[in-house]
């Protein structure tokens, strides 16, 4: 049988993972004298078994875990499931089954696939959080939480999915729509659990310093976007017939001057407040046909700028001059106070709504320009006019001028604010977390006691699970019906579940002790563990996993309960396998099998084929590359282990002296390779060794112990990216397994040192002749060199200028010869 065959590979997989599991060869030891280090791989979510993006992900994964196994770390490489959700559960609907029986049975599938797939994890980690031994602590935390004041329960306009009928968080909806299905959100008003994430906001920002030299700086920017601080003004503008001023932050206080009117969120609380009665039937319809607007829509730059009059005037606060007050969708409710200033003159949206409605429109710097007429907002720089105590000032001047007139007359001061909301952890779907609360008549919320922990999702089967717009537990009348922990009165359970987001917001701190009864995790595990050395994951998850991991981690800091600030030192992303340029999705068509071409061509060829493809970041296009081609090249790979003569433990010293240059050259790059996270380049470093040690063999120097240890440096380089290939390669040259802890091939650094080179020495340009030096010669020596060895051409001329590159060429530029043309 030839050893590129399918049934080849499938026949060395099925050998060495039994191998694998019988020696729990993966497993971390805890070993105190060892330096540890983390190496995690986001979440997979049981929705099937593993596609084409899980065999890049983990492939990459496994190669930083094996590595560093190999550079001889105590290694931690957990597998877990985040297993509730509505994937899950919309899935199990649509098949009459329950979600625990379809996302079970599909985490056997891929726990199953996983090891096939020869990921190097510790087994002994497993965990799912759907079980209640888990998310008992997510309920727990959740409680800690609250005594802290940082979840709270309040009305709000949030955010609806109309086909999965939950509320989602801010994060959860993209470009408009809900990132789980696609389907337009809109506005419903409800009661729900929120996370105080904004008082965290400022840390989450300053704290990014932390990650500069570990994390992606484009994933560093998204979440600074996000975040969105900015700083300016709170400005009170005073109401006629209203005790309270209207409230607003601008990030142009220096424009206060041309402030014309006012504008508030349609759908804020304030609107529906201020409203004079005469204007209410236009403001309802208005209101109404706002709500079935996304975020998206009501910000989207070109959307024509619409709303209402809501009857009222306010009062400039620093010239006394009336201000109409309007309603319109394109301010939102949920930043600052719902209202903004309107300075048409030099905001574009601002501009288009006085336009709209014959607004005035005033200019307060002064450019010669006329927005009124121009259509266009100014955002140039220029000497302040109409503008008071500002008149005649530049930008940067009278917005610092600004913030003291605005204290003077007590109606404003310096302030920040942020983009960030509070995370809306609320969820009306069955399958989730529930909520730790009890609603009493007498005692309001009430706390789950921890003794009490978890409160158990109830069975539920046979009973209808489809999405109605309140949760399904609340049918569970004798789940809901309970006693209040309080006093005992009749009280009911809270029948919201959490966002899943909770669930994987600590999962990597309960990897450390999964089976811990005494708390969510072992303090001194986590100590022993965390942070994370390198986690590796989608940049999709960029603003909402990683900015609520990191948000739990510093509540949790703050709690005492773990003593770093960011839960992930490094980062690393990979991108998309697509086909023919495109994502795969079953609705296109162009689905390619994991699963099927594992069978086809083998796990090694396809892990190899992800990690050659390109740099981790980079997508990947299976159209593109050639699983065949790697499975050929690790055939030939494994017939070099056959073909040394020498045995085990042969001394190199022995060898060819050029061929050991060659090894250790390339043990060298690799290294530095795989430490860049370079994984292709080092793939093809080791397939230019593996045709030397080719070409070295079969001129005849099979017994050459050189051969032996450049083929022993391809068994270990290869075990990050082709690990069962790498195991019978080991084998067949006599080694006992396991070759994953085989240990880094030593470099010995007299051979990596380049060999001599010729420098050539030049005068105005032309050749004076040719110098033999070493490859680590200084400038100062070989300029040195060079001079003596040009010494007669350049006899009395005057050297202006000397040109090096060292160590190849030196080129001395004389006085006569630059004025020569």
């Amino acid at each position: 049988m030839s050893e590129n065959t399918a049934d080849f590979a499938a026949s060395i997989q099925n050998k060495w993972r039994a191998v694998w599991e019988r020696s729990d060869v993966f497993a971390a030891d805890g070993d105190a004298d060892r330096n540890r280090a983390y190496v995690l791989d986001m979440f997979a979510y049981p929705s099937g078994d593993l596609h084409m993006g899980h065999g890049e992900a983990f492939a990459i994964g496994d190669a930083v875990a094996r590595y560093r196994i190999q550079r001889g770390d105590d290694v931690l490489h957990p597998v877990g499931w985040d297993s509730f959700g509505l994937p899950a559960e919309n899935a199990a609907i649509k098949r009459d089954l329950h979600p625990a029986d379809w996302t079970y049975s599909n985490i056997d599938t891929q726990a199953e696939s996983f090891r096939r797939y020869g990921v190097s994890f510790d087994w002994s980690t497993r965990l799912h959080t759907s079980d209640p031994e888990y998310y008992r602590w997510t309920q727990w935390l959740f409680l800690r939480f609250r005594d802290k004041g940082l979840a709270y329960r309040q009305q709000s306009s949030v955010n609806w999915c109309p086909k999965d009928q939950t509320v989602l968080a801010n994060e959860q909806v993209v470009q408009g729509a809900c990132e789980r299905c696609g389907t337009q959100v809109t506005k419903r008003d409800l009661t729900q659990w929120f996370f105080r994430i904004t008082e965290y906001a400022d840390r989450l920002l300053d704290d990014m310093e932390l990650l500069r030299d570990g994390w992606p700086e484009r994933v560093l920017t998204m979440q600074r976007n996000w975040i969105g601080r900015s700083t300016g003004a709170h400005i009170e503008f005073p109401v006629k017939g209203r005790d309270e001023p209207i409230a607003v932050f601008t990030t142009r206080p220096d424009t206060v001057y041309g402030a014309t009117f006012l504008v508030v969120a349609v759908d804020s609380p304030l609107a529906a407040e201020l409203c004079a009665p005469e204007q209410r039937a236009d403001f309802d319809a208005y209101l109404e046909r706002t709500r079935k607007l996304s975020d998206i829509d009501r910000l989207t730059a070109g959307t024509a700028k619409t709303g209402v009059p809501l009857g009222r005037t306010a009062v400039h606060p620093l010239t006394g001059e009336p201000m109409a007050v309007w309603a319109s969708d394109y301010v939102l409710a949920g930043y600052g106070s719902g209202a903004v200033m309107a300075v048409p003159a030099h905001d574009q949206r601002d501009l288009d709504f006085a336009r709209a409605y014959g607004l005035p429109v005033r200019p307060v710097v002064a450019t010669g320009e006329d927005p009124a007429m121009t259509g266009t907002a100014i955002d140039a720089d220029g000497p302040y006019t109409g503008s008071g105590p500002l008149d005649g000032l530049l930008r940067e001047e009278a917005t610092e001028q600004i913030l003291a007139v605005l204290e003077r007359a007590g109606c404003g001061s310096a302030g920040v604010q942020y983009r960030l909301r509070d995370w809306l952890v609320s969820r009306q779907r069955f399958w989730g977390c529930p909520i730790p609360i009890v609603h009493c008549g007498s005692c309001g919320e009430v706390p789950v006691p921890d003794e009490q922990l978890p409160v158990r999702l109830p069975d539920l089967r046979g009973a209808d699970l489809a999405p109605a717009g309140v949760s399904p537990l609340a049918a569970a009348e004798d789940w809901v019906n309970v006693p209040c922990p309080s006093c005992g009165g009749p009280a009911q359970r809270d029948t919201d579940t959490m966002d899943t987001f909770v669930d994987s917001s600590w999962y990597f701190l309960r990897y450390c002790s999964p089976d811990y009864t005494d708390g969510p995790f072992d303090p001194e595990a986590v100590r022993r563990w965390m942070p994370v050395t390198q986690y590796v994951g989608g940049v999709e998850h960029a603003i909402l996993h990683l900015l609520y991991a990191r948000f739990f981690t510093k509540v949790l800091q703050d709690l005492g309960l773990v003593d770093f600030p960011e839960p992930f030192l490094a980062l690393l992303n990979q991108g998309q396998v697509l086909l023919n340029g495109s994502a795969m999705s079953k609705s296109k068509g162009n689905m390619v099998d994991l699963g099927g071409q594992i069978a086809e061509f083998g796990v090694d060829a396809v892990r190899l084929t992800m990690v050659f493809a390109g740099p981790p970041e980079d997508d990947v296009d299976w159209a593109d590359v050639s699983p065949a081609g790697s499975a050929r090249f690790l055939a030939r790979a494994l017939r070099l282990a056959d073909d040394i003569e020498s045995v085990p433990g042969t001394a190199p010293e022995s060898g060819v002296l050029a061929l050991r240059r060659v090894v250790h050259r390339t043990v060298d790059q690799a290294t530095q390779l795989v430490e860049n996270h370079r994984f292709n380049v080092a793939v093809a470093r080791i397939m230019e060794l593996v045709n030397v040690l080719r070409k070295h063999i079969d001129a005849g120097h099979a017994a050459d112990p050189a051969a032996r240890e450049g083929v022993e440096a391809v068994a270990v380089l290869l075990s990050l990216f082709a690990p069962y290939t790498a195991e019978e390669m080991w084998e067949r040259l006599g080694h006992r397994p396991s070759v994953a802890r085989a240990g880094w091939p030593t470099v010995d650094p007299r051979l990596v040192k380049e060999d001599d080179v010729v420098c050539v020495v030049q005068i105005n340009g032309r050749m004076q002749g040719r110098i033999e030096v070493g490859a680590d010669i200084t400038e100062e020596d070989l300029v040195g060199l060079a001079r003596d060895r040009a010494a007669a051409g350049l006899a009395d001329q005057e050297v202006t200028r000397v040109v090096v590159r060292a160590p190849r060429l030196v080129n001395f530029v004389t006085a006569e010869g630059r004025g020569k043309k």
